[in-house]
C-alpha cells in the first residue's frame, strides 16, 4: 500500500472520530444554549453511537456493489454537509436528528475504510496497517474534543462545527487519490454469512470483549463532564477538553501494542493486560482530586487501546470474501457497547452515586477478561499468538 494512500486514509479516520466526539466537551454549554437538562444533552453522543450498532452490517452488504473508495467519498461529502447543518441549527430536536444522521453516515466511512485498508495491505502488513488506523482513530477522538473545546471557548460552539465541515470537505477531495479500481472479492452477503461468522468462537468472544470494553470506556467519557461539574471544578470547554488528553496515551499504546504482544506471549495475553490496566484506571476515577482524574484518563486509554488496537488485526486475518461482514460486525458490537455504556450506566450514577457506577463498569471488565482468558486455550485462537 502506498504511503500517500495510507496517510489519506489516516486523515479520514481522524476526521470521522472527530465528528463523533467533538460535542462531548461542549455538553454543558450545549445544555445551556438549548435550555435542556444535562442528561438530555448527553443524548447528543448516545444517538450518534446508536446507529453504529446496526448500520455497519448494511454497509458491509453495500460493499458487494460499490467499491470501498466510492462509498468513502460519498459518505465523506455527506458528513461535511451535516456539520454545516449542525452549525446552523436552533432547535434541540433538530440537533438530535442531525446527530442521528451523522451516526448513520459514520459507519459507512468506518466499514469502507477498514475494508479498503484490509484489502490494500499485503497479508504480512495487515496487523501493522490496522494498528496505524486505530492510532489515527484514537488521535481523532482526542483532536475532535480538543479543537471543538478551544474553538468554542474563543469563538462559540457553532464555529467548531464549521471548522469540521471545512476539514471534512478537504478530506473528500483527497480521497479521490485512492486507488480507483480496488475491488474486494466478497462472497455475496447473506444472513447465513452473519450467522457463520458469529458461530466462530474466536470472533464471537472478541466481539463481546469489545462490546464490554468500549461500553465501559464510552461511559466514562460521556459522564466525565458531569462528574467534573458535580465536583465543582469550574472548568470551561477548553478545560474539560484537556481532561481528554489521556487519548494521546491511546495513540502511543496503539503504535506499540504489537511490540508488547511479542514480549508477553501473544495478542490474547496483551488484551488481558489491557483489561487489567483499565480496571486499575477505575481506582483513579474513584478519587475526587482533579489530578487523579487526569491521570486516570491516561491509564484508562492505555488499557482500552491495548485491546482495541489488536482486535481488528485478528479479525482481518483470512476470511477475505467475508471481510465486509466481519468488519461490519466488529464495528456493530463495538458501538452497540458504546451506545449502551453512554446511556444505561447513567441511571446507576444518578440513583446510587459515582462509586456504584464505577463498580458496575468493573464487573463488565472482569467479564471481558474472562472471555479473553477462555481464548488462550482454544485451538481456534492459535493464530492469535
Amino acid at each position: 500500500m502506498q504511503t500517500r494512500h495510507l496517510l489519506i486514509a489516516q486523515f479520514c479516520a481522524i476526521l470521522v472520530f472527530s465528528a463523533l466526539y467533538a460535542p462531548q466537551p461542549l455538553l454543558p454549554v450545549l445544555a445551556e444554549a438549548f435550555a435542556v437538562s444535562e442528561s438530555r444533552a448527553a443524548l447528543l453522543i448516545t444517538v450518534s453511537l446508536l446507529p453504529l450498532a446496526v448500520a455497519p452490517i448494511a454497509y458491509g452488504f453495500l460493499l458487494q456493489r460499490l467499491s470501498a473508495r466510492e462509498l468513502l467519498i460519498g459518505a465523506t461529502w455527506l458528513l461535511a454537509l451535516s456539520h454545516l447543518a449542525v452549525a446552523a441549527v436552533d432547535d434541540f430536536e433538530v440537533l438530535l436528528a442531525l446527530r442521528l444522521a451523522q451516526g448513520l453516515i459514520v459507519p459507512a466511512l468506518l466499514t469502507s475504510l477498514m475494508t479498503y485498508l484490509g484489502a490494500s495491505a499485503a497479508p504480512s502488513q495487515i496487523a501493522r496497517v490496522m494498528a496505524l488506523y486505530i492510532a489515527a482513530s484514537v488521535f481523532g477522538g482526542f483532536a475532535g474534543r480538543l479543537v471543538s473545546g478551544v474553538i468554542s471557548t474563543n469563538f462559540g460552539w457553532r464555529m467548531s462545527f464549521l471548522f469540521l465541515a471545512a476539514a471534512t470537505a478537504l478530506c473528500a477531495v483527497l480521497l479521490r487519490q485512492l486507488q480507483a479500481d480496488l475491488r474486494v472479492n466478497f462472497r455475496r452477503p447473506s444472513f447465513a454469512m452473519i450467522r457463520e461468522v458469529l458461530h466462530e468462537p474466536v470472533f464471537l468472544r472478541l466481539y463481546l470483549v469489545v462490546f464490554l470494553a468500549f461500553g465501559s470506556f464510552a461511559s466514562v467519557l460521556n459522564f466525565l463532564p458531569f462528574r467534573l461539574v458535580e465536583l465543582d471544578t469550574g472548568l470551561n470547554e477548553t478545560g474539560i477538553a484537556l481532561m481528554y488528553s489521556g487519548y494521546l496515551m491511546g495513540v502511543v499504546t496503539s503504535l506499540i501494542s504489537l511490540r508488547v504482544a511479542r514480549h508477553i506471549g501473544g495478542l490474547v495475553n496483551t488484551m488481558i493486560l489491557g483489561t487489567a490496566v483499565f480496571l486499575a484506571a477505575l481506582l483513579f476515577f474513584a478519587g475526587s482530586a482533579l489530578w487523579l482524574l487526569f491521570i486516570g484518563m491516561f491509564v484508562m486509554c492505555a488499557g482500552m487501546f491495548l485491546i482495541h488496537s489488536l482486535a481488528p488485526g485478528i479479525t482481518n486475518q483470512g476470511h477475505g470474501e467475508k471481510r465486509g461482514v466481519v468488519n461490519g460486525l466488529y464495528i456493530a458490537f463495538y458501538y452497540a457497547g458504546g451506545a449502551t455504556g453512554s446511556f444505561l450506566p447513567g441511571f446507576l450514577y444518578q440513583s446510587h452515586g459515582w462509586n456504584a457506577y464505577l463498580a458496575s463498569l468493573g464487573l463488565a471488565l472482569i467479564l471481558a477478561a474472562h472471555l479473553l482468558h477462555t481464548l488462550r486455550g482454544s485451538d481456534q485462537a492459535k493464530h492469535l499468538k
